[in-house]
């Protein structure tokens, strides 16, 4: 039949009979009205038709109807009853010129049976293929003919990554397929197993799980021996990194962000411990320090001393060239207008960025200091490295004066100290008795007593410096006549990663800040506090009184009182450890028994969500409590702010403990 014969428009006396196979332009294939499919097909569906005919041809022929005009006489086109996905396959073809508009399309016609009902029929009578029945066909194909995802996925329409996880979920292990098919699994859970495609160890994780447990439940176990690309060792060495040096990936096809975890953990930990050792042996070369150690965890930097940047002295030309570029810098960007910078503008921007530069930091630490201090290079819990400068060991650090001679040494004025050490005891008593010597400075004392309470100034400066001396210069403590004791405790070996949190992270950055500003000799430390502004002071004295806070509720450090005072103090404050510190599986759930967790769910979400994990087992509970409080800003009560907490005051009196003032350490 040639085109032209097609497309002449039929008569009576040529209409197909009913039943009869035809070949029909596509061009004169059009929608049925009495379709009973009313909503359209997806583009995804479209799509794989035009996908199936383009590789296979039209397999099954539409079932078309008879058009006819308003006086019954045919009118040349057909109304697809039923197989309308074909025909949208097939204008798409011809939309991207891969078939001609009228391409030859071979259909049966339908002349009998009413057009809306055959329609409804085809969409009703017929059972959609099992999707294990397609995970192993497509596997099959794989297989047997040699396609691979890319060509597979052309074949029918879909992704080749979509084609990947059907091939990965075809290739389970038996008995997780039967169980699939008999609906004791769900394709969730399937997902879940077939992460990796280790049969056996699919095999002994079905085994150990529960037909309930949870698909993220499963992951966990089939991964319990690898490492997330999450996890700060991945972040830090990097996944290509990793690669290269021939370390596997087990890639999740099942999950958005196509996650996965790397199965060689020595080979992570030792690209980890090079690349550490490498940054710190750089960092000693570079800026010369005494030493250089990696640290994977975050060390206890409390052990070590401390040295602290000071100002680079610069000559009067420097000076004054580094004011005029930060001032041209200024005026540049100040007056940019709603359109921006300029080519010409961004260009000196950058000049001077450059010429800044080269000047070197303002602050740094003076030779003498890195000849006898180091740097720490350890890993952050963010995957990034953190450079801990200025650090001295014990050996190193500067042996300060006998505790006498320290005491007696702040006892002169400013000017003295300034200029020199303070005249000895032996030089303004070596002709009086050790008895008169203690009774004419206990006389001095309350002198000197009641001439600091007269002088506001004198005594915040006087504060401030014994609380500077004993946090800035450890050993130096007694240099000063304040009977005033500070202790600063470590908090890293009881909590690791205390230290590298948000608020540890703050203070440490405050102590920093103070550090590059005072002096390098303990002796120098009065002449500048004293020449503080009184804000100034204020600062360095909150500085100082943060770091020697210790409110750890230990069962064997009982101080009620202090804890009590503690509570009050947070109160103050406004203390909401909200932003520092979220529950976690790690840092909570699973450190309590279940009915904690239970009830942290309960008061975050709802109780109807704690009983839907209460027959979870410990680890899968603690995980799924995670994803539920996370984001909800609940704490436990021992975190909670007295004031803002009348549930755990509530829950503390039901418990037994000795005294109220000790109620939080008795949880």
């Amino acid at each position: 039949m040639t085109a032209q014969s097609i497309e002449t428009v039929a008569t009576e006396a040529t209409t197909p009979a009913h039943g009869a196979e035809i070949t029909v332009p596509l061009n004169r294939l059009k929608a049925s009205p009495k379709n009973a499919r009313k909503t359209p097909h997806s583009p995804a569906t479209i799509e794989a038709f035009a996908a199936s005919i383009k590789a296979k041809g039209v397999l099954q022929p539409p079932v078309v109807e008879i058009e006819r005009d308003g006086e019954g006489v045919p009118t040349g086109s057909y109304l697809v009853s039923i197989g309308e996905g074909r025909r949208q396959g097939l204008r798409l073809l011809a939309k991207r010129k891969a078939i001609k508009r009228t391409h030859p399309v071979r259909v049966i016609v339908d002349a009998e049976n009413d057009a809306h009902e055959i329609s409804l029929d085809e969409n009703m009578t017929r059972e959609a293929m099992h999707p294990a029945d397609q995970f192993e066909a497509f596997q099959r194909l794989a297989v047997e003919k040699g396609y691979g995802p890319e060509e597979i996925g052309a074949r029918f329409g879909v992704s080749a990554h979509v084609v990947r996880q059907r091939l990965r979920l075809g290739s389970a292990a038996p008995e997780l397929m039967a169980a699939y098919r008999a609906g004791t699994l769900a394709l969730d859970q399937l997902s879940a197993f077939c992460v990796s495609e280790d049969q056996d160890r699919q095999r002994q994780v079905l085994e150990q799980v529960g037909p309930h447990t949870p698909a993220y439940a499963i992951r966990r176990a089939m991964t319990e021996a690898k490492v997330s690309v999450g996890d700060r060792r991945v972040r830090f060495v990097g996944v290509e990194t990793y690669k290269a040096e021939g370390g596997g990936i087990l890639r999740d096809l099942f999950t958005e962000d196509g996650g996965g975890w790397l199965e060689d953990v020595v080979l992570l930990d030792r690209l980890v411990g090079e690349k550490l050792s490498g940054l710190a042996d750089e960092a000693r070369e570079r800026e010369g320090w005494k030493w250089a150690e990696p640290a994977l965890d975050y060390p206890d930097v409390s052990a070590f001393g401390r040295v602290y940047p000071v100002a680079v002295e610069r000559s009067e030309a420097d000076a004054a060239e580094i004011t005029a570029l930060s001032e041209e810098y200024d005026r540049i960007v100040s007056e940019a207008g709603a359109e921006g910078l300029s080519p010409e503008e961004d260009a000196r921007l950058e000049e001077i960025d450059k010429s800044l530069q080269a000047f070197g930091p303002d602050f740094d630490y003076a030779a003498e200091a890195k000849a006898r201090a180091g740097v720490v290079v350890m890993l952050g819990h963010d995957g990034l490295a953190r450079f801990e400068r200025g650090l001295v060991r014990a050996e190193d650090a500067v042996a300060p004066p006998p505790e006498e001679e320290a005491v007696e040494d702040c006892g002169g004025d400013a000017d003295a100290e300034r200029g020199g050490r303070a005249p000895e005891p032996e030089e303004v008593g070596s002709a009086l008795s050790d008895r008169l010597v203690i009774d004419l400075t206990a006389h001095k004392t309350m002198g000197l007593r009641d001439a600091v309470q007269a002088d506001v100034g004198a005594a915040l400066a006087t504060v401030v410096h014994a609380l500077a001396l004993q946090v800035f210069y450890p050993g130096y403590g007694l240099w000063t006549p304040l009977q005033l004791r500070l202790s600063v405790s470590g908090l890293e070996r009881l909590a690791p990663g205390v230290d590298d949190g948000p608020a540890g992270r703050r203070v440490r950055d405050r102590c920093e800040a103070w550090g590059a500003r005072l002096p390098e000799r303990a002796e120098d430390l009065w002449g500048v506090v004293f020449g503080l502004a009184p804000s100034d002071q204020l600062d360095l004295m909150a500085c100082c009184a943060g770091v020697g806070l210790y409110a750890v509720r230990d069962p064997h450090d009982r101080r009620p009182g202090a804890l009590a005072q503690a509570e009050t103090l947070a109160t103050v404050v406004g203390l909401d450890m909200a932003g520092t510190w979220s529950a976690t599986a790690a840092s909570y759930f699973t450190r309590v028994p279940k009915t904690r967790v239970l009830e942290a769910v309960t008061e975050a979400v709802n109780a109807e969500e704690a009983g839907r994990i209460a027959g979870f087992k410990k680890g899968d509970m603690a995980e799924a409590a995670e994803r539920l409080v996370e984001g909800k800003g609940w704490l436990p009560p021992v975190l909670r702010t007295v004031s803002d907490a009348a549930e755990p005051e509530d829950e503390s009196a039901s418990e037994p403990r000795d005294d109220d003032a000790y109620a939080f350490a008795a949880e």
